[in-house]
């Protein structure tokens, strides 16, 4: 706190005095005169007013590009469920709502919003037994998710840090020799400026378990806290002229929204927890000043030395796809597919093989842009056709085996034997007699018709078979080494 105090005695003579009677006097007159139709019965204040405006924070665009990106790199489908979410500290009781009581409903939207690959079943057994009693709905067709989010509000810390500051300055003077009527000779200007400021901190746990298991997902944890500020600020301006005092006084308090930071918490908590369960470089989507997540890099590392060479190659020709070059998807390294990698980390993809640098670096580096999405559909276009191949080729082999079996034809019927007499067999000439061909048995005959003919493939259905062993595993997920 500073003060500045300073007393000015003199006497003033003759027009001087009257000079600085006018110059004190008059504004003070005028200021009263302004202020005399004033009556305290006619107060009134005027409020504003604002249009619904649709809420929007700093990573309301993230959540989108999580889903997009969830496309462009062919996660396929997480079904995910959020348990009712709520303030485990009990603060949101004591302080009177400074922060909510339950945060399920922020949930649901933050995790609806998300789109993609990413599907949002909602927690409600109570709508659900309603609705199974008045029959109006079954589990037939009923999703059934994957994951579930558990966790809630675990601190809220209060006044970690209150600081004030503020400065007044005061000047006065004493005037002597003016009308005795008045009631003061002072004349005097003063300045206050003061403010206090205080500190909160919030954090927000969050868990993964395993739907069917109810197990906790290992290292599938987020822990993020922030802090809050509060502030007060006030200022004053007082005159006082030989007795009467007026002057201005203004106050202003903010307040930090904590219902609003902990709604940017779980956004941003949700990001990283689907970005780790997915294996996906969700940090591109939280600014430039965001680290890479080490336990998504580790899940690039195990999935690139689970994979053979050729999977890997194939993996990398679609990632070259997404960036834009002009390569085939046939887990070979051709001439195509080394110029593509070159032109992308000449340094990297020197000698023609995949490093684990080069394999994670043109996987975290992928465009999320709406041109790389239309890629990505046309690589599914082309495995979906290829395994539609496949299976018709299937189906055309099966139907030939289990076509009817040509029968053999009946044996002629017996004809009868003509005796003849001797006389005519003496007088017959005689003539030649045809060998007698060896008859195989009827067992091996029936042998022969039951064994299958060796399939014989087309080329069109051979490279439709080679196309679909060629389609990779999907690729991101947290797979067990069964899964694998």
């Amino acid at each position: 706190m500073k003060a500045l105090n300073c007393t000015l005695s003199f006497v003033p003579h003759g027009k001087l005095r009257t000079l600085l009677t006018t110059v004190l006097l008059v504004p003070g007159l005028f200021f009263f005169s302004a202020c005399g139709e004033m009556n305290p019965q006619n107060v009134d204040i005027e409020l504003k007013e604002s249009a619904p405006v649709e809420k929007v924070t700093n990573y309301t665009q993230a959540l989108i590009d999580l889903g997009l990106m969830s496309e462009i790199y062919d996660t396929g489908l997480m079904k995910v469920q959020s348990q009712d979410i709520g303030d485990e500290t009990g603060t949101s009781v004591s302080t009177g709502g400074e922060i909510q009581r339950s945060i399920t409903e922020i949930m649901k939207s933050t995790l609806n919003s998300i789109g993609g690959n990413v599907i949002f079943i909602a927690y409600d057994p109570a709508y659900i037994q309603n609705q199974m009693v008045s029959g109006y709905s079954s589990f037939d067709d009923k999703l059934i998710p994957d994951v579930v989010i558990t966790g809630g509000i675990t601190e809220f810390d209060r006044g970690l840090e209150t600081r004030g500051e503020g400065t007044n300055a005061d000047v006065e003077a004493d005037f002597r020799g003016f009308a005795d009527w008045l009631p003061s000779k002072t004349a005097g200007v003063s300045y206050g400026d003061t403010g206090k400021t205080g500190t909160a901190r919030i954090t927000l746990d969050f868990n993964l378990k395993d739907f069917r298991t109810l197990a906790g997902i290992p290292r599938m944890t987020t822990t993020n806290s922030m802090e809050v500020y509060k502030g007060l600020q006030e200022q004053e301006v007082g005159i006082t002229l030989f007795g009467p005092t007026f002057g201005l006084k203004g106050s202003i308090k903010k307040v930090q929204g904590r219902h609003e930071a902990v709604r940017v918490l779980v956004q941003v908590s949700m990001i990283q927890m689907i970005g780790k369960y997915l294996a996906l470089p969700y940090w591109r989507l939280l600014g430039d000043d965001v680290y890479p997540d080490k336990i998504v890099l580790d899940s690039i590392a195990a999935t690139y030395y689970r994979m053979e060479v050729s999977d890997r190659v194939g993996a990398v020709q679609q990632w070259l796809i997404l960036h834009g070059y002009d390569v085939e998807i046939n887990n070979t390294m051709d001439q195509k597919t080394l110029a593509a990698l070159q032109s992308f980390n000449p340094t990297l993809a020197a000698g023609g093989n995949i490093s684990e640098q080069l394999f994670t670096e043109l996987y975290l580096n992928i465009p999320i842009t709406r041109q790389a999405y239309g890629q990505r559909n046309k690589i599914n276009q082309y495995f979906v056709k290829m395994m539609e191949e496949q299976e018709a080729a299937e189906r055309r082999a099966a139907a030939a085996q289990a076509a009817p079996k040509k029968q053999a034809p009946p044996p002629p019927p017996k004809q009868e034997v003509q005796e003849i007499p001797p006389q005519a067999v003496a007088a017959a000439p005689p003539q030649e007699v045809a060998p007698v061909q060896e008859v195989a048995p009827v067992q091996e005959v029936a042998q022969a018709q039951q064994q299958p003919k060796a399939e014989v493939l087309t080329p069109p259905q051979q490279q439709a078979a080679a196309a679909a062993s060629r389609a990779p595993k999907k690729f991101g997920r947290q797979l067990s080494a069964d899964d694998w």
